[in-house]
């Protein structure tokens, strides 16, 4: 995919990276005590930051990864880590929900949703590969942004009508989606590590 620098390649890429369907379940989960107000408002600042985050990233995170002596693969393995602590609190069961009494819907809508749950290190670092400033400029980067843009509005659209899966599911239903999706992210979190760490000591990929 990396090299076919296309509207369709970067769409595929980053909709496989940001991977809606188990945004949507991570998002049952963590909202299932909210309102439908403070439910839709989650949906929608979670969204906008992340395109922020991922914004960001595509016009400058390279550079400045770089300016200050680090690489792409240590971003890899930083951001997996925070990955892994995120998915073990959803194996867990620790309620991020309960923070929204005390702050409204922000906390949720930036961690665990934002960040890392839509703009997680995988999904940054795509963005930051489909913009490689070696060799890609800056029509590459207005490309990559509007394909991320197109992926996080069917995103938002997804989770704007999660309420009739709510219902269909239920309370135990979505207890369960959130474990199973925790079981994932660990899996997924682990392999951005040791993908970092193969790339570093030049091993071959887990």
């Amino acid at each position: 995919m990396m090299g076919l620098h296309t509207p369709l390649a970067d769409f595929v890429s980053l909709w496989v990276t940001v991977d809606p369907i188990a945004v949507l379940a991570i998002f049952i989960a963590v909202t299932k005590k909210c309102d439908d107000a403070t439910r839709r408002r989650v949906a929608i600042q979670s969204v906008l930051v992340s395109y922020a985050v991922l914004l960001f990233f595509i016009a400058a995170g390279q550079i400045i990864i770089e300016a200050i002596g680090l690489s792409l693969r240590v971003f890899q393995i930083g951001g997996g880590i925070v990955l892994l602590l995120f998915a073990i609190s959803l194996v867990i069961g620790q309620e991020s929900e309960t923070k929204v009494a005390a702050d409204g819907h922000s906390n949720i809508a930036i961690y665990p949703l934002a960040i890392p749950a839509i703009a997680g290190p995988g999904t940054i670092l795509m963005a930051m590969l489909l913009t490689d400033n070696s060799r890609l400029g800056v029509w590459e980067q207005v490309q990559t942004a509007s394909a991320a843009g197109l992926v996080l509005a069917i995103l938002l659209v997804m989770l704007l009508f999660a309420k009739p899966i709510m219902k269909a599911i239920g309370q135990s239903g979505a207890s369960v989606i959130r474990r199973i999706m925790g079981m994932i992210l660990c899996a997924v979190a682990v392999n951005a590590v040791l993908g970092g760490v193969a790339s570093w000591l030049s091993l071959p990929k887990p």
